[in-house]
């Protein structure tokens, strides 16, 4: 342990430490608590998450937080396992649950460019021809890869998950 901090961690060793550094650097520029904290610099000053999409920082059109994603993911298997356990019941649904989650999801995202959690939760998907309808290749290849969970939880640096990245849709706010 160094010498300067020994003192503990009250207001007179504070003041030791400070004296000690004043002392030490008699030759030189005084360095004090203020000027150390004051050359610290500003933290870094990383790219707004969408930015290399073309996307806002924040506001309708921005990136979707993974929080809100997560949510809409949820709401959309709760309501595919209610709806493969009403021609299931009394029995659990089991993998039917998967089966109604992947058509649930193609279709909704072809038809209205959002799946039910997305509406609920106010997100859609983007893709890279807007005012158009999403591809059904767009949709389906995404909706496979979702249903592994993996990559939906492999993001890049903007937050997207691979399953995004590989279809070349992003999830934003409404």
């Amino acid at each position: 342990m160094s010498r300067v901090f020994r003192g503990g961690n009250n207001a007179l060793g504070v003041s030791r430490a400070v004296a000690t550094l004043q002392a030490r650097n008699a030759r030189g520029p005084v360095i004090t608590l203020a000027v150390m904290v004051s050359d610290a610099g500003q933290p870094s000053q990383a790219p707004a998450r969408g930015a290399s999409l073309g996307l806002p920082s924040s506001g309708p059109g921005s990136l979707a937080p993974f929080t809100r994603r997560v949510g809409g993911y949820l709401v959309d298997a709760l309501a595919s396992a209610l709806i493969a356990w009403a021609f299931t019941a009394p029995a659990g649904p089991g993998n039917w649950s998967l089966l109604v989650f992947g058509v649930l999801t193609v279709v909704t995202l072809v038809l209205f460019g959002q799946t039910p959690g997305h509406k609920v939760l106010g997100m859609r998907l983007a893709h890279p021809t807007p005012h158009a309808r999403l591809a059904p290749w767009r949709a389906v290849v995404r909706t496979a890869l979702l249903v592994l969970l993996v990559p939906a939880l492999l993001v890049d640096g903007d937050g997207r998950g691979l399953h995004d990245r590989l279809t070349g849709t992003a999830v934003v706010l409404e």
